[in-house]
């Protein structure tokens, strides 16, 4: 019989990328999302039941199902309504709890690197968080949550660090700097960031970050970090997109207007993921680049 996996957030970036791999992997997928701001166009080459409803309302999805893959929210860290963004990303996650509950069905779901806020790193789950957005403090909210269940039932949670690939554009503002630079670049335009250019960031694949995610599935209840483990500065990724893109761009500095909110590095330390979900990622940032450069073409 055919396993049906519920992907929230199915038409926004991770979720869309993590449906078409799990209908490979054969499972028969229902996707719930409010097409804000995910987007129908990423649900092309999909077979999935899509069920446009708001998560964090209430709802009825009626299928029996054997997986729950949580990746909806609200993600944009300028996004103006602090409370509302909780509010949303914290009941959506209490209804993803009871539905998984009532179908006796695993749930995996997303939360972020941001709750490390500027922490030490390598960024390790267990340290202490520094909570500087209202986006962290849902999450937070989320693992919180996630704890108490853990000896309950199945439920993986995953700090995914800075993801990129194909099907992010719709996030806008929200999306990779990878995104952001290769576009300026590619337009002719010197690729603008901070100065001076030093912060850093563990860049994920999106492939990587979909394997991760399929991986929790089968592993122990938890919360593990999704990233590579290796922190690269902006000048460094600049360089590593000149060289992929044929290009020669020195960088533009302005000044950050964003500091009270903005991680200098993220770094992830990968030692949990490694040995509780058996992951590590394949793709180096260059390998990651590439590939997604010639999908953007």
């Amino acid at each position: 019989m055919t396993q049906k996996a519920l992907v929230t957030g199915g038409a926004g970036f991770i979720g869309s990328n993590l449906a078409l791999e799990l209908e490979k992997k054969g499972y028969e997928v229902i996707i719930a999302d409010t097409l804000n701001p995910g987007k129908e166009q990423n649900l092309k080459g999909l077979k999935a039941i899509f069920r446009k409803l708001d998560i964090s309302r209430p709802f009825e999805i009626k299928e029996k199902l054997g997986v729950i893959f949580h990746e909806a929210a609200i993600t944009d860290p300028r996004f103006e309504d602090d409370k509302e963004m909780i509010r949303a990303n914290v009941e959506g996650f209490k209804n993803m709890i009871a539905l998984a509950q009532k179908n006796n069905a695993k749930l995996i779901y997303a939360s972020t690197a941001a709750l490390y806020g500027n922490g030490p790193v390598p960024m390790k789950e267990d340290q202490e968080k520094d909570l500087f957005t209202a986006y962290a403090t849902s999450k937070m909210e989320m693992d919180r949550l996630a704890e108490r269940y853990f000896d309950k039932m199945h439920i993986v949670g995953l700090r995914y660090f800075n993801v990129f690939g194909p099907r992010e554009a719709h996030k806008g503002r929200a999306a990779s700097m990878i995104y952001h630079l290769s576009r300026q670049m590619k337009a002719g335009r010197r690729p603008r960031i901070f100065k001076f250019g030093e912060q850093k960031r563990d860049h994920i694949y999106v492939k990587d970050t979909v394997a991760a995610t399929l991986k929790a599935v089968n592993s122990k209840s938890g919360i593990y970090n999704v990233g590579t483990g290796i922190a690269t500065t902006f000048n460094e990724l600049i360089e590593v997109l000149n060289d992929v893109l044929g290009t020669n761009y020195e960088p533009e500095y302005f000044d950050n207007p964003y500091t009270a909110t903005y991680q200098a590095n993220t770094q992830a330390h990968t030692e949990k993921s490694k040995k509780g979900l058996g992951f590590e990622a394949r793709y180096s940032l260059k390998e990651g680049v590439e590939e997604y450069m010639e999908w953007l073409t």
